[in-house]
């Protein structure tokens, strides 16, 4: 489990408290003029997180596989962690990834490939 900073406590009646939390990122698309923020706590897998991706921004990112990565795809999904490094979504466990990621980009697949 990470520790989330973003943890609010919210009192009810009788005295029982709710515990709040979310893991908010930014993300951005190549070539969108706005970004958006997600809360990652939302989606309990990769799979949850890339389809709402593809609703939100209107594009096909594809199948991820661990030799090829998001190859053949239009887009590429990665993520900054807290080291400061651009990773490929998928590449580490859901678990990891929940506990490191900063912020979301979703680059076209072309540029990607010439990283």
């Amino acid at each position: 489990m990470c520790f989330d900073f973003s943890t609010r406590r919210t009192p009810f009646p009788h005295g029982d408290v709710l515990e709040a939390t979310g893991m908010y990122v930014k993300v951005s698309v190549d070539g969108a003029p706005y970004l958006r923020k997600i809360d990652l706590k939302v989606y309990k897998s990769y799979p949850q997180l890339l389809e709402a991706l593809e609703k939100m921004f209107k594009l096909t990112i594809g199948a991820y596989s661990e030799r090829e990565g998001y190859d053949g795809s239009d887009y590429a999904p990665t993520y900054e962690d807290k080291d400061g490094d651009w990773m490929l979504v998928g590449d580490v466990p859901w678990e990891m990834f929940i506990c490191s990621c900063k912020r979301l980009r979703i680059m076209k697949g072309s540029e990607y490939k010439n990283t």
